[in-house]
C-alpha cells in the first residue's frame, strides 16, 4: 500500500528527473487511478480542528476515482494551510485514510527585554497572533521584521531570537527575547571632492546628523539608510540652485566602526565648474499662443548664477499662464543650451501640446485613522481631470507638510487604458496629539509654567484643537482655539478662539488688566503664496485695581468697557523656510476695526516687513525688519488699552512699556497706617508717578545677525548682533486734571516724536527644553524718563 507523506512530493519530482523521457509512462499510466472508487476518507488525528475542514482541502472525493496527482495535490493543499506539523495520505483498497499531526495553537505572543518601543508597537508589526496555528516559518519572518523596525529606530545592535514554550495541550507561548543595544548612532559625516562649500555647510544642506558626547541630552540623529539615499538628492539639488549643473555624488557610504557603535558617512562628489544663465527663450508649436506674455515668467535672467530651482519654477508659472489661454494639455521640457567655454546654460524652454491623460482613480491605503478626503484635498485635480505630473508631485509635498504622516508615498500607474493613469497614494500614520508642560525661569516675568493640550488631527479630520494655561509672575492665561483647515473642502480654514488674560501692570503703568474674549475667523489663499484672513473681536477689557496714586490719564479709563468690531490680516509670504528661512521675505497688513456695538471706536493700522538673507554659505543669516503702527480714535479718546507699546522683546535695551509717552510727574499723597487707610494725621508725602501711558503711533526698525561660534554642532550654540531704532508716540490729549488733590498741579505729558536706539549681543541655545535667546542690550539713544533693560533671556527661534 503505497503512502503519500510530506517527503513523498519530493520524492516523486527527484524520480521524475531522473528517470526522464526515457522512462515516462505513457499519460494515460500517469492519469490510472489509485483506487478505483474512493468509497470513504477516513481521518485519523485532528484534535481541534473537525473533519469537515479536513476534508475541504482535499481534491479526491468521496465516490470518484483517486490518482496519484490528486492525492499529492491533496497532500500539498493540506501543509500550506500552516495547520499541521505533518500530513499522511495512505491509499486504502475502498479509499483513504488521512493522518495528521496538528501544529500547536498559541497560547501568546509576549515581548522581553523592550525597553525604547512598547509591546503594542511590537505586537502590531508580527504576523504572529494568539490563537492562531504555529509556524515557525513564520516566527522567524517576525523576528526579522522586528529586527528591521530597531535597525530604523537606529539600533544596528539589536538582535531578536524567537523562543517557543511548550505550555502542553497543542499549546505554545511565543517569547521574542530582544536585546535592544545602544542607539547607533553617526560618529562622522564627511565630504569628499567638495571645494566651493565647506564640510560644515553640506551638513547643514542634508538630513543626516552627527552624534557625540552629549547625543542623549540634545537629541542627535541616527543612522537611517533610507534618510542617506535621500540626503544624495539634497546634496544635488543643493549643488544645482547654486550654479554647478555638472555637480555628481559618485558614492554615499556608511560604514561601522570597529567597536560596532557608530557609523562613519562618507559623500563621494564632483562639482565641477559655477555656470551662470546664458540666453532664455521660449519656443511653441501651438497655434494662437503669445509667447511675450509668457515671458513673465521667468524666474531668471542672463547672468544669474544657474538654478534648477527657478527653472522649476519658471515651469510651474508657464503651464499655469498656457491653461489660461486656454491649453489644458501642454508638455513643457526646458532644453539646455550649454557653453562651455563662457560657463553658461542657456534654457529654451519647448512647448508642445501633451498627451491626453486623465486622472481615472485616487487611491489611498494606510490612513486607518485619518479620513480620506483630508488627503485628497491636498491634490488640486481630482479624478476626471487632466493629469498634471507636476501637480501629483506637488501634492505629496502638500501631503508631507501636514505632519500626520510619518512616510507618504505617491506612484502613478497605467489605469484601464492608455489615457487612464491611477495615482497610488501609501502613507503611514504618526501621533498628532500632544502634552507640553513646561517650567522656568523669565527675566522678565519671574517664574513661568504653561501645559499646553493639543490636536493637530482631531477625530482624523485634520482639524486643530488646542486649550493652553499659561502662568507667570505678572499674568495669568487661559486660551482655547479650534481650526477647521478646509471648510466645505476648501482651500479655506476657518475656526475661533476664546481667551482669559489678567495681567498684571502694576509695575508699569499702576494697574491691572483682564481680558475676555471671543475671535472667529475665516482664512483663505487670494495667490500662490498671498493669504487674507478676516475676524471678528469681541471682548471685555477691563481695568482694575488702580492705584492711589496712578496717573489722572489711566483713573479716567478704569472700568470695564465692551470691544467689537471686524479685522483682517493680508500676508505675502515668500520665505525659503517657514521655521529658520535664509532667504526670502515676509509681508504683513493688519487692519482692526472698533465700533460696531460695543463701548470702544476705533481703527487700527499695522504694516511689517521682514527680510532674510543667508551669507558665506548661509552660516550667517541676516535679517531686517520695519513695523509701524496708527491708531485712531473714533469719537471718544482712546482707552490707555487700546494704544501702542514698545519694550522687551519688541524694542531691545528697554523694558516692557519701556519707552513712549508717560507720566512721571511728581505729586504728593497721604500716608496710610497698617491698614492701609490714610492717615490725616501723617505729612503728606512726594512720590514720582512713572506711568507708562502708551502711544497712538509707532514705528521701529531691527537688524538682526546669527552666526555660529565655532562650538560643536550638536550644543546648538549660536551667536547673534542686532541694533533697534523707532520711537512711539502722540495720545489724543497730553493735558490732565489731577482730581484727587488740588494739591497737585495739573499733568502735562510730553508725547512727541523721540528716537530711540540701542545695540546688544545674542546667545542662542538649542536646549531640551526649548530654543533660548540670551540677549545683552545696551541704549545708545534714550530718554531719562525711559525704563532701561540691559539683559533678557526669552524662549523662541533663531531668527
Amino acid at each position: 500500500m503505497a503512502t503519500w507523506t510530506r517527503s513523498t512530493t519530493a520524492l516523486l519530482a527527484a524520480l521524475a528527473i531522473l528517470l526522464g523521457a526515457a522512462a515516462a509512462p505513457p499519460a494515460a499510466a500517469q492519469d490510472a487511478p489509485v483506487v478505483a472508487n474512493v468509497q470513504r476518507i477516513l481521518i485519523e488525528g485532528a484534535r481541534r480542528l473537525d473533519e469537515a475542514t479536513i476534508r475541504a482541502y482535499l481534491v479526491v472525493r468521496e465516490g470518484e476515482p483517486a490518482t496519484a496527482d490528486e492525492i499529492n495535490r491533496s497532500l500539498r493543499r493540506l501543509l500550506d494551510t500552516g495547520l499541521f506539523d505533518d500530513v499522511t495520505l495512505s491509499p486504502l483498497a475502498d479509499g483513504i485514510l488521512v493522518r495528521v499531526r496538528e501544529a500547536p495553537f498559541i497560547n501568546r505572543v509576549a515581548f522581553e527585554g523592550n525597553e525604547a518601543l512598547d509591546d503594542e508597537v511590537l505586537r502590531g508589526s508580527v504576523q504572529s497572533i494568539s490563537r492562531a496555528a504555529f509556524s515557525r516559518t513564520a516566527a522567524e519572518r517576525d523576528a526579522a521584521t522586528l529586527l528591521d523596525i530597531y535597525r530604523r529606530s537606529g539600533r544596528y545592535g539589536a538582535t531578536v531570537e524567537p523562543v517557543v514554550i511548550d505550555r502542553g495541550e497543542g499549546r505554545v507561548d511565543l517569547v521574542f527575547e530582544i536585546d535592544e543595544g545602544p542607539v547607533t548612532g553617526i560618529r562622522s559625516i564627511d565630504f569628499i571632492g567638495n571645494v566651493a562649500f565647506s564640510d560644515r555647510r553640506l551638513r547643514r544642506a542634508i538630513e543626516t546628523r552627527e552624534s557625540g558626547v552629549l547625543s542623549a541630552i540634545f537629541g542627535s540623529g541616527t543612522y537611517d539608510p533610507d534618510r542617506l539615499e535621500f540626503d544624495r538628492e539634497l546634496l544635488r539639488r543643493f549643488y544645482l540652485d547654486r550654479g554647478y549643473a555638472d555637480f555628481e555624488v559618485l558614492s554615499a557610504t556608511a560604514e561601522l566602526t570597529a567597536d560596532r557603535e557608530d557609523f562613519v558617512v562618507a559623500f563621494t562628489m564632483e562639482e565641477g565648474d559655477l555656470y551662470t544663465f546664458g540666453p532664455i527663450d521660449i519656443q511653441s508649436g501651438l497655434p494662437d499662443l503669445d509667447l511675450e506674455a509668457l515671458r513673465e515668467a521667468f524666474q531668471m535672467q542672463e547672468g544669474q548664477t544657474y538654478s534648477a530651482s527657478d527653472v522649476d519654477a519658471t515651469i510651474e508659472e508657464l503651464i499655469f499662464l498656457v491653461g489660461q489661454q486656454g491649453y489644458a494639455f501642454v508638455d513643457i521640457r526646458p532644453r539646455a543650451v550649454r557653453d562651455d567655454e563662457a560657463d553658461t546654460v542657456g534654457v529654451v524652454f519647448e512647448i508642445a501640446e501633451g498627451p491626453r491623460v486623465y486622472i481615472e482613480r485616487i487611491e489611498i491605503e494606510g490612513n486607518t485613522r485619518t479620513v480620506d478626503r483630508v488627503l485628497r484635498r491636498q491634490f488640486r485635480v481630482a479624478e476626471g481631470d487632466a493629469f498634471n505630473a507636476r501637480e501629483i508631485q506637488a501634492a505629496r509635498g502638500r501631503l508631507r507638510a501636514l505632519g500626520f504622516f510619518d512616510r507618504v508615498d505617491v506612484a502613478t500607474e497605467r489605469g484601464s487604458a492608455d489615457d487612464r493613469a491611477v495615482v497610488n497614494v501609501e502613507v503611514q500614520e504618526r501621533l498628532t496629539g500632544a502634552l507640553q508642560v513646561g517650567v522656568g525661569f523669565s527675566s522678565a516675568d519671574g517664574p513661568v509654567g504653561d501645559v499646553t493640550i493639543s490636536e493637530r488631527n482631531f477625530l482624523g479630520r485634520g482639524q486643530f484643537l488646542s486649550a493652553r494655561v499659561n502662568v507667570t509672575g505678572d499674568q495669568q492665561a487661559f486660551q482655547f482655539q479650534f481650526e477647521e483647515p478646509a471648510l466645505l473642502d476648501r482651500d479655506l480654514a476657518a475656526g475661533f478662539s476664546i481667551g482669559y488674560v489678567r495681567l498684571d501692570r502694576s509695575d508699569e503703568s499702576s494697574f491691572e488688566e483682564t481680558n475676555a474674549g471671543f475671535r472667529p475667523y475665516v482664512g483663505f489663499p487670494i495667490a500662490p503664496d498671498q493669504r487674507l484672513e478676516l475676524r471678528y473681536r469681541l471682548s471685555a477689557d477691563e481695568i482694575r485695581d488702580v492705584t492711589r496714586d496712578a496717573s489722572p490719564a489711566i483713573r479716567d479709563d478704569e472700568g470695564t468697557a465692551v470691544t467689537s468690531g471686524p479685522g483682517l490680516t493680508w500676508s505675502w509670504d515668500r520665505r525659503n523656510d517657514p521655521i529658520e528661512p535664509t532667504t526670502g521675505f515676509l509681508v504683513e497688513l493688519e487692519q482692526d476695526f472698533a465700533g460696531v456695538g460695543g463701548d470702544t471706536a476705533y481703527t487700527r493700522s499695522v504694516g511689517r516687513v521682514k527680510g532674510w538673507q543667508g551669507l558665506l554659505e548661509d552660516a550667517v543669516i541676516a535679517s531686517l525688519e520695519f513695523e509701524a503702527g496708527a491708531v485712531f480714535g473714533l469719537g471718544d479718546d482712546l482707552r490707555v488699552t487700546d494704544r501702542f507699546f514698545l519694550g522687551g522683546d519688541e524694542f531691545r535695551g528697554f523694558a516692557r512699556d519701556g519707552i513712549g509717552p508717560r507720566d512721571d510727574s511728581t505729586i504728593t499723597v497721604p500716608q496710610v497706617d497698617e491698614d492701609g487707610d490714610v492717615d490725616p494725621t501723617l505729612p503728606r508725602v512726594s512720590v514720582v508717578r512713572d506711568d507708562a501711558l502708551g502711544g497712538n503711533y509707532y514705528a521701529v526698525a531691527r537688524a538682526d545677525v546669527s552666526f555660529p561660534l565655532g562650538l560643536p554642532e550638536e550644543l546648538g550654540v549660536y551667536g547673534g548682533l542686532f541694533a533697534d531704532v523707532g520711537t512711539l508716540w502722540g495720545l489724543d490729549e497730553t493735558t490732565y486734571q489731577d482730581f484727587p488733590s488740588r494739591a497737585n498741579p495739573t499733568v502735562t505729558v510730553d508725547d512727541s516724536a523721540k528716537l530711540r536706539a540701542s545695540i546688544g549681543a545674542s546667545l542662542f541655545i538649542d536646549s531640551p527644553f526649548g530654543p533660548l535667546r540670551f540677549n545683552f542690550a545696551y541704549p545708545v539713544e534714550a530718554e531719562e524718563s525711559d525704563d532701561r533693560e540691559f539683559f533678557r533671556f526669552t524662549v523662541g527661534t533663531r531668527f
